[in-house]
């Protein structure tokens, strides 16, 4: 066991993966958050491995590597809600083979039947698939069966915290903007719609094309239809006209939506940022910060790597 105590602020994918690494090194560990995990942002996230409004850099490739592989083992076992599916990325023209080309299982270019009507090229890429219904719960269950602790409550300053705990891991997302002061932060609006599981053989995303941004993400008991990216918009309530946008795009993407029961619509702000912050700080002689937040889109696509980065830098400090 590890005599460092460790506060994880915040209990997303990125506080939970940091809490089970460390634990798993034996650390002792505390996730204090403002709301558990099936009420974050994360709940809300269609939770593909896609690298998404996040910079392109050597770290970001690592790390995205890094979760692909973790998601890869993670798989094999049911009760973690994670499974691998095809995922087509809709092209308005041909572009150039993407940088995560030769991360991915299986890699190749749609046939015209895969392509639905108004695109002319795409990519066909086998990636990790997480039903956040059922991953979160699972996380949970890991950090417990380790000994890990979760405490709900709301945080003002790291100084409540940093008196009683000599290391940190700041996971706190958007919330970092005033938590820490970090007005490089800015909310990416991400709105919705739940509706009952088609049978598809395939999810779908348009990033770049004339239905952008657009996705289709069957699940284990749904399908999430989506979205929007609405930079500097805080709203959390959905938005009857967009829900019906989102609709619209996504029938004409796959016609199979057409008449599907409608089961909820659901709003997550995303964490924007100009890079990821992930270095450690020293805010006193015996009290250390590790910030990691601003994952833009990609957070379940780089918090497992990330999560390896904080465990190094906690094991270094």
């Amino acid at each position: 066991m590890n005599t460092t105590k460790v506060t994880v602020v915040g209990c997303g994918i990125s506080g939970l993966s940091c809490a089970l690494r460390l634990l798993e090194n034996g650390f002792p560990v505390t996730i204090i958050a403002r709301e558990l995990p099936l009420h974050t942002t994360s709940a809300v996230a269609a939770a593909i491995w896609f690298p998404y409004r996040v910079e392109t850099s050597d770290r970001v490739k690592k790390w995205s590597t890094a979760t692909f592989e973790e998601y890869t083992r993670l798989s094999s076992l049911l009760q973690s809600g994670v499974s691998m599916m095809p995922l087509i990325e809709l092209l308005d023209r041909p572009m150039p083979e993407p940088w995560w080309k030769n991360v991915v299982r299986s890699f190749r270019r749609p046939n015209g039947v895969e392509l639905p009507k108004g695109y002319v090229d795409g990519y066909v890429a086998e990636v990790p698939f997480i039903d956040t219904s059922v991953h979160l719960d699972y996380l949970v269950e890991c950090v417990n069966a380790l000994g890990g602790v979760i405490e709900q409550g709301a945080m003002n300053s790291l100084s409540e915290v940093s008196m009683r705990r000599r290391l940190i891991v700041n996971c706190s997302g958007l919330g970092a903007r005033d938590l820490v002061g970090d007005k490089a932060l800015f909310p990416i609006r991400g709105q919705v719609v739940v509706v009952k599981k088609p049978d598809l053989r395939f999810s779908y995303a348009d990033v770049t094309g004339h239905h952008a941004l657009a996705y289709i993400v069957p699940r284990t008991n749904d399908c999430l239809l989506g979205g929007t990216a609405q930079e500097g918009n805080w709203k959390l309530e959905p938005d009857e006209k967009i829900a019906e946008e989102i609709l619209q795009k996504c029938k004409t993407i796959c016609p199979a939506l057409e008449n599907l029961e409608i089961l909820a619509h659901k709003v997550g702000l995303r964490p924007g940022r100009g890079e990821v912050r992930l270095e450690l700080e020293r805010i006193s002689s015996d009290c250390s910060v590790i910030h990691n937040y601003g994952h833009g889109g990609s957070g379940f696509t780089l918090c497992w790597g990330c999560a390896d980065e904080v465990l190094a830098l906690a094991k270094s400090n």
